[in-house]
């Protein structure tokens, strides 16, 4: 019997017929969800001038139902809401604290003006409500405008933060968007959309918003819909597999928009041994970095690099940092971080062989699954470095910022550092090895949309940038009257 169902959300209608059963991820059962080839004709628009509604309103009346839509998504009162949470509490690796503090802090993301502030900074609300002149050398008048696009959302399932933003990127850029739920978040997406039909029924972002499950690879659900006469672009989360499953479909007038899986990286330097009390600081900072969210974000810290120098003395140090940072993690706040929900059994046989090397690795904590710092005894990091999840980190002790370069590379999103002073002299050299985002430690995981995403822009490159040009040959030289070459 399957656990729960996933409606399908077609532009304010929501469709719970034509059942068909899928599994879930990690053996978390399995649910229900229309069979979404049933529907292929009605998942795109049926001609792009169908988006002509969304140019008919303004951008504050876009602020007045987003800002109406976060008021409404109160976890407390919100039955869509209440039943993603309960889907989440099957299909996600999430603890139930863990999970809950997700959808009782949803509606910040729908703050007024911290969509006014996304708009402005990445776009320019101007170019989005009306044609943006200017005068070029050769005497040329332009006018641009950034126009939406029909757009298909595969987003990451490590959070409802990212359903929220996925919808308000779409009405921010007066795109008609198609969201394909990820198995591990089935139904926040559509809990937003429901809500959205609920305080804004027939709105254009209403009409202009699908939400649907399907199996990634389903062809026939795929091959008619990804197609340049259905969407423009494609803006793709999460992991390796599904990214690059995305990549087939590919082809001129079909954009991907890739925000592709990332690690993290951290840097101490050594003014976090000066004293007792930045040493605290600086354990508590990294347990955060750490801790938050458990660990399933492209942010969280993994592997920490210590400019504490390798010989016995460092070593010592990082062991006690070590020792710090765990004390820190186990003890934080269970609305922010807690004792996983499950942890992988080959990283815990891992963990298990580092601990019986105690000349290599020093491991604290781990016994229960609750999380565990793993202290390499010298400069390199444990070799299952890319596997580390549910709360687990490595300290590296290292003499020279060289070792810590040498593992920065086009998979590097987040770069946490300490102190200030390191960030600044390392900011102009890690983008060369590709760091991304680079932030004070301790707020890895505290991230704002307001801000470029993965070394791009993902909202500008959303829109469509149209110009309008006027060429009066008084002012711009003709090419008609140009003198023969001789």
């Amino acid at each position: 019997m399957s656990e729960f169902r996933v409606p399908l959300f077609l532009r304010g209608e929501v469709i719970e017929e034509d059942w068909k059963t899928f599994g879930g991820r990690r053996g978390s059962g399995t649910f229900e969800a229309p069979d979404t080839a049933q529907y292929i004709d009605r998942l795109p628009l049926s001609s792009p001038l169908a988006m002509a509604d969304l140019y008919e309103i303004s951008f504050e009346e876009i602020l007045d139902v987003l800002e109406e839509l976060g008021r409404a998504l109160d976890f407390e009162k919100n039955k869509h809401l209440q039943q993603a949470y309960a889907a989440g509490l099957v299909a996600a690796n999430y603890p139930p604290a863990l999970l809950a503090n997700s959808y009782t802090t949803l509606p910040y993301a729908f703050d007024r003006e911290s969509i006014r502030e996304i708009a402005e900074t990445r776009i320019g609300i101007d170019y989005l409500e009306g044609w943006v002149p200017r005068t070029l050398r050769d005497g040329r008048e332009v006018r641009i405008r950034a126009f939406g696009s029909r757009a298909l959302h595969v987003p990451a399932g490590n959070g409802g933060l990212v359903s929220a933003v996925t919808i308000i990127r779409n009405a921010i850029t007066r795109s008609d968007a198609i969201i394909k739920v990820p198995s591990n978040d089935p139904l926040t997406a559509l809990a937003i959309a429901r809500t959205l039909a609920e305080v804004a029924p027939n709105h254009p972002l209403t009409k202009h918003l699908a939400v649907a499950y399907w199996k990634g690879g389903d062809l026939e659900v795929e091959q008619p819909l990804y197609r340049p006469e259905n969407i423009e672009k494609i803006v793709a989360w999460g992991g390796f597999a599904s990214v690059k499953h995305v990549t087939r479909y590919i082809q001129p007038g079909l954009e991907m928009i890739g925000l592709d899986p990332k690690r993290s990286a951290t840097i101490i330097g050594p003014e976090a041994f000066q004293s007792e009390e930045t040493l605290d600081e600086v354990a508590l900072r990294a347990a955060c970095d750490i801790g938050v969210a458990n660990q399933e974000a492209c942010a969280s810290a993994r592997v920490i690099y210590v400019l504490c120098g390798s010989d016995a003395q460092g070593i010592e140090r990082a062991n006690r940092l070590g020792q710090r940072i765990y004390e820190k993690l186990v003890a934080l706040p269970e609305h922010i971080s807690s004792k996983p929900k499950s942890f992988d059994r080959e990283l815990r046989d891992h963990i298990e062989a580092s601990r019986m090397t105690e000349d290599w690795f020093r491991v604290i904590g781990g016994e229960d699954g609750e999380g565990a710092v793993i202290v390499s005894q010298m400069d390199e990091p444990v070799d299952y470095s890319p596997m580390l999840s549910g709360r687990v980190a490595n300290l590296v002790p290292v003499d020279d910022i060289k070792k810590v370069t040498e593992a920065v590379n086009a998979y590097t999103q987040t770069v946490g550092i300490f102190p200030e002073s390191l960030k600044r002299e390392l900011r102009d050299q890690l983008p060369l090895f590709g760091a991304q985002r680079l932030t004070s430690l301790g707020y890895a995981c505290h991230v704002t949309t307001a801000m470029p995403q993965d070394a791009i822009e993902p909202v500008r490159r959303m829109c469509k940038w149209i110009v309008d040009e006027e060429c009066d040959p008084e002012k711009v030289f003709p090419m008609w009257k140009a003198p023969a070459l001789a």
